[in-house]
């Protein structure tokens, strides 16, 4: 960690490839080939300290220096008083840079800063998604880690237009439009770390509400056996994925962690003897060696459609973002009938929940039965160290699969209930899985109770 006696800026350590450690007596110097001794003398001049200097790899360089700054980059409640409401919004937004390093502080511009710093930390902290919603005299930014809401500043809120001009510049939004939603996104870079954020705006009786979504590639595991399924239930998942044909569904609310499932899946296939399409909205994830393509409704390309036109790319596996209508739920049938894998969500609260959706939507029971191969359901939990204290999450899932029982339930419209008894006869609900992770010590079952309210 940089001692803060030394107040070298990122900027300066990275031009100059150096990264330095005081002690009492010493100034220790890490750096590259490319460091200069010229650099080098100058340091050690200014601090006249004896030099202990060792050289590392340019790889090794970049991850300490974006280590060491990444824990001493200002905090957003230091630099929220320097923020001037009266800034002339024209000039800030046609001097912003829509894309920076977040440790590269170099511009002093005060908003800039503030939410390279609001940004920086949300990072830092985990954060899943950071919330800007302004009220009538404050302005509440909000952090979601591990699934809870925090607020973490609440300045005044003249301030927010500043911050949404911002934002919306580095997401390539329309900055004059506050009465319509918008989506945009944008890429980030912390370090050596880069990170993907979804921006949505909505406009409400105080002005423009923004929510961030953060997602880090680094940090996203596709791999199926840290998902928190149980060795039953990977096997299983396994099997099914090894299909030629069937749908293969999963379900829960925003945030249970749906798409992370499906990314683990397709990458489980990945092995270059499949064709991989997919037809997402948003992408999430970019995957080396699957074709992506984004849903457009502003030019009449939806889910239904665009699963439609990957059809005709001979693929072996695709997957639909969301089934949200009959339309895209038929197509999606039609496609596993002739011989391929389709992997898709749909919003319910459990596996059960699914099927009587897609009835709902006006799909016949028998092609349903005839083409789903299995539902699953899932929600993240946080999980609990040594010490008892909350850190990170991991799935809890349910796991039904469509066998000659269940069919026939469908096929004859039997209940949701009935099925619902039926299917847990033999495989294992939510509540059971979560039970079991509270008996592990994965999570508490206050945890458990908070996070499966709305299913019980």
């Amino acid at each position: 960690m940089r001692n803060q006696d030394i107040d070298l800026s990122y900027k300066y350590c990275k031009d100059n490839q150096v990264l330095l450690e005081k002690e009492e007596n010493l100034l220790s110097i890490k750096c590259t080939e490319d460091t200069k001794i010229s650099a080098i003398s100058y340091l050690q001049k200014y601090f006249d300290l004896p030099l202990n200097v060792s050289k590392i790899s340019f790889q090794d360089f970049n991850k300490a220096l974006s280590e060491s700054f990444t824990n001493s980059t200002s905090s957003s409640e230091d630099l929220i008083q320097g923020v001037d409401e009266n800034v002339d919004l024209d000039s800030l937004v046609s001097n912003l840079p829509k894309t920076e390093d977040l440790l590269d502080d170099s511009n002093e511009a005060p908003v800039i800063r503030l939410i390279n710093a609001i940004l920086s930390e949300a990072i830092k902290d985990g954060a899943s998604d950071i919330h800007i919603e302004p009220y009538e005299e404050n302005l509440a930014i909000r952090f979601r880690v591990d699934g809870i809401l925090k607020e973490k500043l609440n300045p005044n809120s003249r301030i927010a237009p500043l911050l949404n001009a911002r934002i919306k510049v580095m997401s390539n939004l329309d900055i004059a439009e506050r009465r319509m939603p918008q989506d945009g996104r944008m890429s980030l870079k912390l370090g050596e770390k880069w990170i993907d954020i979804r921006v949505s705006t909505l406009p409400s009786s105080f002005g423009e509400r923004l929510v961030l979504r953060l997602l880090d590639k680094a940090d996203a595991s596709l791999d199926l056996r840290e998902l928190g399924m149980s060795d039953e239930m990977t096997k299983d998942y396994l099997d099914q994925l090894k299909s030629t044909s069937g749908i293969i569904l999963v379900t829960g609310p925003t945030g249970s962690g749906k798409t992370t499932t499906l990314y683990s899946g397709l990458n489980y296939l990945n092995d270059q003897s499949r064709n991989i399409l997919t037809v997402e909205d948003p992408i999430e994830y970019a995957l080396e060696g699957i074709g992506q393509t984004q849903v457009n409704n502003k030019v009449g390309l939806s889910f239904a459609k665009g699963l439609r036109a990957i059809l005709r790319q001979d693929p072996d596996v695709v997957m639909v973002g969301e089934i949200r209508d009959k339309e895209t739920a038929e197509t999606a049938i039609q496609a596993s009938l002739t011989g391929h894998l389709v992997l898709s969500t749909i919003h319910t609260n459990d596996a059960v929940g699914a099927i009587t959706r897609l009835i709902d939507m006006g799909v016949e029971p028998y092609l349903l039965a005839s083409s789903v191969k299995m539902v699953i359901a899932q929600r993240l939990v946080r999980k609990i160290d040594d010490e008892q204290k909350f850190s990170g999450r991991v799935g809890i899932f349910e796991m039904i699969k469509i066998d000659n029982d269940i069919k026939k339930l469908i096929n004859e419209n039997i209940d949701e209930d009935s099925i619902r008894n039926n299917a847990f006869k033999k495989y294992t609900s939510l509540t059971k899985d979560g039970e079991n992770k509270v008996k592990q010590g994965v999570t508490s079952d206050l945890e458990l109770k908070r996070v499966l309210k709305e299913v019980e």
